[in-house]
């Protein structure tokens, strides 16, 4: 289990290491994409939802792991396109409990950066159309706006369509 607060430390060296510019927001809690868009002042499509899945790939030895998903705030994951594109056969929701055991975060705490907490990490095209796009940094109290492009850099997510 990796701590709430090392995961907001690795992400914020991370960003200021690669001379990223990014806004740092303290806010009340949130706990949905409407809640974080409204504190944020931000449109929805922007905020980066990231989500974990427990992910059995269909010719594999090794058995199911953990993954990342993000897709737009107002957008949900099309399982169904997920699981033909990358030749899943079982794609299970982690509930908040395995979340917690697996990250140390809460569900909706999430950050898009499962290099971090050693996730592979796919993300919707749809999330680049955005210049910028803001996330929960480890905290339903926390949350980072910055260029979609740097987040493309630092991540080097698998980029793909399957969202609804």
């Amino acid at each position: 289990m990796i701590e709430t607060s090392l995961i907001f430390e690795k992400i914020i060296k991370l960003l200021k290491e690669n001379s990223v510019d990014f806004k740092l927001y303290e806010h009340e809690p949130v706990h949905t994409s409407e809640q974080a868009a409204k504190v944020r002042n931000i449109e929805m499509k922007q905020g980066a939802k990231a989500i974990i899945f427990s992910a059995d790939p269909a010719f594999s030895e090794i058995g199911a792991k953990p993954i990342l998903v993000v897709v737009p705030g107002d957008k949900k994951i099309d399982t169904k396109a997920f699981k033909k594109l990358y030749h899943i056969k079982d794609l299970k929701l982690l509930s908040p409990d395995e979340v917690r055991e697996l990250t140390g975060l809460e569900i909706g705490a999430i950050p898009p950066f499962g290099n971090t907490m050693g996730l592979i990490t796919y993300a919707d095209q749809l999330v680049f159309e955005n210049e910028k796009i803001a996330f929960n940094v480890g905290s339903h109290t926390k949350s980072v706006l910055m260029k979609s492009k740097d987040f493309k850099d630092l991540v080097n997510p698998i980029i793909d369509s399957f969202s609804l």
